[in-house]
């Protein structure tokens, strides 16, 4: 009796290949994330900083829009993320070919509190930004994952990363991280559970991803259909990705206004950087030295509490890397809410921090 034909070697194999996936997942993320943020947390306790705004350095302002800033900033991030990146293709793809199925439908395809919350608990040890989550995103939900449950773990990543928690006390105070974790968890479930009320014709059975590519993927051997996921997620990741950092870091200055003596406090300021947040693509943890940053040249603690919310929860690239997985409808309707989230935040935080 053959592997195919015999449901206790298939259940064998199912396991096997799982543990494959998590050995790869545990290694990675060890070497990318755990390890270095480990180091990186005795550094924010001692000098109460982790490094030089990424936006506009050390001074008050980005630079003027130009090809030289454009170039910079691009150079910047992808140095900073590429580690993060490649492993986040990796993950996205062998999730598809690793995991099976009905594991993923059991736990994140309801459209039920139960599998938010497993979403949002899965993307803890992730510790990723939005657009090196957003790969693993697109891969859970071609395995059957729901709306809510893949919005969930995309968000949760940056939004209630551990070691950003922890460095952000250290830095920043631990009333900003109080206040972020409590507005992280209202963002991150907020959004995903309302988007399953709003968008449950388009759970995993009628998601946008066609029966094409899902019966491709479950035919020929492993490593087939390992590089026919991974080619996928790259032609569809890498270009747009590479082109929009590239037009964001062109157009900082005008997304970050400079921060003047008297500073940047009213409501104005606030709407204006949730949007800006909303939008822009920053590394892991990067918020922390923008906010810190323009603090110190008089930023209001309102515009503040905006950008450590809208920063890292989602940018225009992360949002196109997921295009696949989600509806248009879903992704305007996060981008959306992660602004609007981030202005009430603001304004909560004006009065609060």
């Amino acid at each position: 009796m053959n592997t195919y034909s015999d449901p206790a070697k298939r259940g064998v194999n199912k396991f096997l290949l799982a543990g494959v996936f998590f050995l790869v997942a545990a290694a990675g993320l060890y070497y990318v994330k755990w390890h270095p943020y480990y180091l990186k947390a005795f550094k924010s306790a001692t000098t109460h900083s982790i490094g030089a705004s990424i936006i506009t350095g050390k001074a008050a302002s980005a630079p003027v829009p130009s090809w030289n800033a454009a170039v910079g900033y691009a150079a910047a991030y992808f140095k900073a993320v590429w580690q993060a990146v490649v492993l986040g293709l990796m993950l996205g793809s062998l999730v598809q070919v690793l995991i099976p199925r009905d594991w993923v439908k059991r736990v994140l395809g309801s459209t039920g509190f139960g599998s938010t919350v497993a979403g949002g608990a899965v993307a803890l040890p992730g510790m990723m930004c939005t657009c090196c989550a957003a790969p693993v995103t697109v891969g859970l939900r071609k395995r059957s994952a729901s709306v809510g449950a893949a919005l969930a773990f995309f968000l949760a990543n940056p939004v209630l990363n551990p070691a950003t928690l922890i460095f952000m006390g250290f830095v920043l105070s631990w009333k900003f991280t109080i206040y972020r974790l409590v507005f992280g968890v209202i963002l991150v479930f907020g959004i995903a559970l309302l988007a399953n009320r709003l968008f449950k014709e388009e759970q995993a059975a009628d998601s946008p991803l066609s029966t094409v590519d899902e019966a491709a993927a479950e035919t020929g051997s492993f490593l087939r259909r390992w590089l026919r996921a991974l080619g996928q997620l790259i032609i569809d990741t890498i270009p747009a990705y590479v082109i929009v950092v590239f037009v964001l870091g062109f157009a900082r200055a005008w997304l970050f206004p400079a921060i003047g003596p008297t500073g940047l406090n009213g409501t104005l300021a606030i709407i204006g950087l949730a949007i800006a947040g909303t939008l822009f693509v920053i590394p892991t943890a990067a918020e922390i030295p923008v906010v810190q940053t323009l603090m110190g040249f008089g930023l209001g603690a309102g515009p503040a509490g905006a950008l450590l919310l809208t920063l890292p929860a989602v940018s225009l690239p992360s949002l196109l890397i997921v295009k696949r997985g989600f509806s248009a409808r879903v992704l305007v309707f996060t981008a959306v809410a992660v602004a609007v989230l981030g202005i009430v935040g603001g304004l909560v935080a004006g009065v609060v921090l």
